[in-house]
């Protein structure tokens, strides 16, 4: 059985490797969540930090992609873009804080880490 001290690090450990995001769009951003993936000895967090180093690596990679479609729509895809970013990262944070005991897994990311 899990005690609260755990239950509350696994918490926080956890939203925090996914809203690093918000932190920066550099590469310190993504440093927060390797970190917790080296320093942690919890499973589940490591597998919290994992899908967040993939997220944030996917957030770069459609960032590259859709430059050129942005501006052809006047932002409207960069735009879009934006909202499925930040919605499905406070929708990680809000799992991991709710459900500490179950890893978020974003959809429709590649995973590479």
């Amino acid at each position: 059985m899990q005690t609260g001290s755990d239950s509350d690090k696994r918490k926080l450990l956890s939203a925090l490797a996914h809203g690093s995001i918000f932190i920066s769009v550099l590469v310190v951003s993504i440093a927060i969540p390797i970190a917790i993936l080296f320093i942690s000895e919890d499973t589940l967090i490591k597998d919290n930090a994992k899908e967040a180093i993939n997220f944030h690596l996917n957030v770069w990679l459609w960032a590259i992609l859709i430059v050129v479609p942005s501006f052809l729509t006047f932002g409207l895809v960069g735009l879009i873009w934006l909202v499925l970013h930040w919605g499905l990262s406070i929708w990680a944070i809000i799992h991991s804080l709710q459900t500490p005991d179950e890893p978020f897994r974003y959809p429709f990311i590649f995973r590479i880490v």
